[in-house]
């Protein structure tokens, strides 16, 4: 299975927030870090804003954070969000297959069994674990450097 690049990035605009400390993102600043265009990302924080992970603040001063706890959203949160297809071959997407042994088929059980084993594995990592240790991640994506020009003011 294959990940698509808005969930990519779902996972990294989450990790920035949570690497920012709750204080409010903006978009700008998430693109420049991970080199994308604002409207991609505007694209992707639709599902994420809709689904419960994030919330966003209008306005000169506005931009997003974490609607929960870095530590309380799964990647399987994300992944079901932003994923619209889980299959992993054709009879899983229709219920007409035209192959004869759809009904008793062992490969599309052990498929079922690992897309399973598959959102196990997410489910027991959360945002909070992609963005450990902070000191790095806000290192790496700029966020010190704000924070210091933010105290300077």
């Amino acid at each position: 299975m294959r990940l698509t690049k808005q969930t990519n990035y779902a996972f990294r605009i989450l990790m920035y927030c949570s690497a920012n400390g709750g204080q409010l993102s903006r978009v700008a600043e998430i693109a420049k870090a991970y080199g994308v265009s604002e409207p991609f990302l505007f694209k992707i924080l639709q599902p994420l804003n809709e689904g419960g992970l994030i919330e966003t603040v209008r306005g000169r001063n506005g931009g997003i954070r974490l609607a929960r706890e870095s530590a309380d959203i799964t990647l399987l949160d994300v992944v079901r969000l932003t994923e619209d297809n889980f299959s992993m071959a054709e009879c899983f997407e229709r219920d007409d297959a035209e192959c004869p042994l759809v009904e008793t088929c062992k490969l599309s059980a052990a498929l079922r069994e690992a897309l399973n084993a598959f959102f196990g594995v997410l489910a027991k990592h959360t945002i909070a674990d992609l963005a450990r240790p902070h000191d790095d991640i806000s290192f790496l994506l700029g966020l010190e450097a704000r924070k210091e020009a933010l105290a300077a003011v």
